[in-house]
């Protein structure tokens, strides 16, 4: 993952502060430690970006959710219906399982998708904190 630091799909992927990629925004790195999924730090301690720019900001990240889990739906629907061969009654439960087992990972990327479109690597002010 290295190879695409300073690139925002560094950030989405790692879930680092999108303006320096020098540490996580969440408070765990585990998604799946479920009483902290979501809870973000206030700001990064390398470059003082604060994450949450507005308040009900991360409201935004359900618009992102929706197609990222059609992008896992439809992931397992062309590998266990189209690939392997499965029923549509089977697919459809593999489908229902596999939505609720990734549904931190999904949280977390939309979140990442939706911080990066409003911040840019790379342009923090210098000598002072980002508000």
């Amino acid at each position: 993952m290295k190879l695409f630091k300073g690139t925002k799909i560094y950030s989405i992927f790692t879930g680092t502060c999108p303006v320096c990629q020098n540490e996580s925004m969440y408070t765990t790195a585990n998604p799946y430690k479920l009483s902290s999924t979501l809870k973000m730090k206030e700001r990064c301690s390398h470059c003082h970006t604060k994450y949450k720019i507005e308040p009900s900001f991360f409201y935004g990240a359900m618009y992102v959710s929706y197609p990222v889990g059609l992008f896992f739906a439809g992931f397992a629907f062309f590998l266990c219906y189209l690939m392997i061969g499965l029923g549509l009654i089977t697919t459809y439960a593999i489908i229902v399982v596999e939505m609720v087992l990734v549904l931190p990972i999904v949280l977390r990327l939309s979140r990442n998708i939706w911080i990066n479109f409003f911040m840019h690597y790379g342009k923090s002010l210098k000598g002072k904190q980002r508000t």
